[in-house]
């Protein structure tokens, strides 16, 4: 008999452990769902993290997430990996919030970020680690670096995602390294 199982980026999942609870979930089990919420939060929270930047904000989006899961469940087909759909969906709520927060918002805080960045003023004895540095990106270069060099999504990808052209998405991710070698080797 064989015992198959399925791998997520920080947990095996037995039928009995994660496919059993994401199918009664779908099917309305509150319980699974809580279960499958408590297996899943922490990376979907790492996740909003990274794209925005804002520890208070993430922990919105995540239940933000998961009453969208919630809401689709029932129609998650399972012909990809739960995980895959999940990191699907939060992307989704991620960038919806983010186009709720305005664009034009955003942009003013990444000209901003950007002038701002050379002549920061923070100790140079203060250590920054990669997710604080992520954190400190402007919102644009931000999204692009986690969903490129993070998520392994590709420029064209990026580009549908965010309603910019591939070469801005490259551009984006040019200038998020370049923020990034610069704020960690301070």
């Amino acid at each position: 008999m064989t015992d198959p199982t399925f791998e997520t980026h920080h947990l095996t999942l037995t039928p009995g452990q994660g496919r059993d609870d994401v199918a009664a979930a779908a099917s309305g089990d509150r319980r699974a769902f809580e279960r499958v919420y408590r297996a899943h939060a922490d990376r979907v929270f790492a996740l909003c993290v990274r794209m925005l930047g804002d520890r208070g904000l993430a922990e919105e989006v995540v239940q933000d997430v998961f009453v969208r899961v919630w809401q689709k469940l029932p129609g998650f087909r399972g012909e990809s990996a739960f995980s895959t759909w999940l990191h699907r969906v939060a992307v989704n709520v991620i960038l919806s919030r983010r186009k709720a927060g305005g664009i034009h918002q955003a942009r003013h805080a990444d000209e901003d970020a950007l002038d701002d960045a050379p002549g920061r003023t923070e100790s140079l004895g203060d250590r920054m680690d990669l997710e604080g540095a992520i954190a400190g990106l402007p919102k644009g270069a931000r999204m692009v670096f986690v969903l490129h060099d993070v998520q392994g999504y590709t420029h064209e990808e990026i580009g549908e995602q965010l309603g910019i052209t591939p070469g801005g998405s490259k551009a984006q991710l040019h200038r998020a390294r370049m923020l990034l070698r610069t704020a960690l080797t301070r």
